[in-house]
């Protein structure tokens, strides 16, 4: 594998020559643009990249912010992989990359994106785990850096983003859940500051509010998104002195916690406790009983972000006129039997 200097030397012509072959202008005639064609095939010449796109001021490189820890590596979440598949074939379509940036969670996030930016490895940003005030999104807006946001936040500004319908999941399960005659529901929710655990809540207490419910403050737990998470939530929902008869999870993994827990007392899920999960996902269709929760196809959602993300990039946005996308994605809601029973008489 050679460079374009090495192949200047084996042809013995100039290297701005030998550029302006390989890139078809027009001042090259025919035979010496065919003597390099060929000579850099025969020798297995490759273009240096990254020096092209420093002087084109363009990566063709789109950036995927995502946190990690060790609860994200041992809990085979295969949430992402998901979206990476839609954003990456919406995204091959125009010969862009896609390229993970891992965000460990003792990591600030607004530090590290302010080192990716200022190393130019993109040109735009896809970013994650949107925090209720997420100083991302201004640096972003000031640095004029085209991204778009898998979530909200609380941030004004016109800025693009997509966000899963948590508020509407929380009604729909409260309201499901009433219906049975449950009235003491635990809403299970992060306990770090990520944004969609204020929209869980917000719908969760909207819900409670139309059906004459009062809220009760220590019906919210907040817990670890993992299957850890989910057995300390319902170890104190058991540890209560009224305990409760329902459980909303905001993620899908507890509901694995959930269940052992309640194995551990002798309690079986959808017969002593109505529990609702978050995401189907084909480890939740496992789960005996079969577990009541939420159907979205990840993979659409991974071309709606990218399209979102072209609109804002000067090149592309001719390509998807769309404007700045605010969009709410809906879920569909699947039965199981995991929230199959009412309240004890």
């Amino acid at each position: 594998m050679i460079g374009i200097k090495q192949l200047a030397q084996h042809l013995q012509i100039s290297i701005g020559t030998v550029s302006r072959a390989l890139n078809g202008r027009p001042d090259v005639n025919e035979e010496t643009r065919q003597r390099v064609l060929e000579a850099a095939k025969l020798l297995g010449y490759m273009p240096n990249h990254s020096g092209r796109s420093l002087r084109q001021g363009s990566t063709n490189t789109i950036g995927f912010m995502m946190e990690t820890s060790p609860d994200t590596a041992a809990n085979n979440d295969n949430f992402f992989l998901g979206v990476i598949d839609g954003l990456q074939g919406a995204l091959t379509r125009h010969r862009l990359d896609l390229i993970v940036l891992p965000c460990a969670t003792d990591e600030d996030p607004h530090l590290y994106l302010e080192r990716i930016a200022a190393r130019r490895l993109v040109d735009a940003m896809i970013i994650t785990a949107v925090q209720r005030n997420d100083q991302r999104i201004d640096f972003l807006m000031q640095a004029q850096i085209p991204f778009v946001a898998l979530g909200r936040s609380a941030v004004g500004g016109d800025y693009p983003w997509i966000d899963l319908d948590f508020e509407g999941v929380a009604i729909r399960a409260v309201d499901r859940l009433v219906a049975q005659g449950h009235r003491r529901i635990v809403a299970a929710i992060p306990s770090n500051d990520i944004n969609l655990g204020f929209v869980f809540l917000d719908g969760y207490k909207a819900a409670l509010k139309k059906h004459g419910i009062a809220f009760a403050p220590e019906l919210v737990i907040r817990a670890r998104s993992t299957e850890q998470g989910g057995y300390l939530v319902a170890d104190e929902m058991l540890r209560m002195t009224e305990r409760p008869t329902a459980v909303l999870l905001i993620y899908e993994l507890m509901a694995m916690g959930v269940y052992r827990r309640l194995e551990e007392s002798g309690l079986v899920a959808g017969r002593d406790m109505a529990v609702i999960g978050f995401r189907e996902s084909p480890l939740s269709q496992l789960f005996s009983p079969k577990l009541t929760c939420f159907r979205l196809s990840l993979r659409e959602l991974g071309i709606s972000l990218a399209e979102a993300l072209l609109a804002t990039m000067p090149a592309f946005s001719s390509t998807y006129p769309v404007g700045i996308t605010r969009r709410i994605w809906p879920l569909e809601l699947v039965e199981g039997q995991s929230d199959a029973c009412g309240p004890p008489s």
